[in-house]
């Protein structure tokens, strides 16, 4: 299985039912495509390097998880691009 390392920043605006609502929706795109989910680290509310979308803090999340096919890092990416609460998403391939 690969590993991969995904880090997400959601809406520093949301309440946080709406928060956990939305780290639990797009977990669950993952672990549904196949993905197992081994280590879930929240960083919490930081300020951004830089605007995104006239944001200047975000909530950070960061995922280690490892999977059999890209399939599942596809539908996720295709899911958080429609998301209005994500405002940025980094995947990487965890060598390590």
């Amino acid at each position: 299985m690969k590993k991969y390392e995904i880090m997400y920043i959601l809406k520093a605006d949301l309440d946080e039912n709406a928060r956990k609502a939305e780290i639990a929706k797009l977990h669950d795109s993952l672990t549904t495509s196949g993905a197992k989910l081994v280590k879930v680290d929240e960083w919490g509310l930081r300020d951004l390097a830089y605007p995104i979308n006239k944001e200047v803090k975000g909530y950070y999340v960061v995922v280690d998880l490892e999977c059999e096919s890209h399939e599942s890092l596809k539908k996720f990416e295709r899911l958080q691009k429609f998301d209005n609460a994500v405002l940025r998403v980094l995947i990487t391939v965890n060598n390590h």
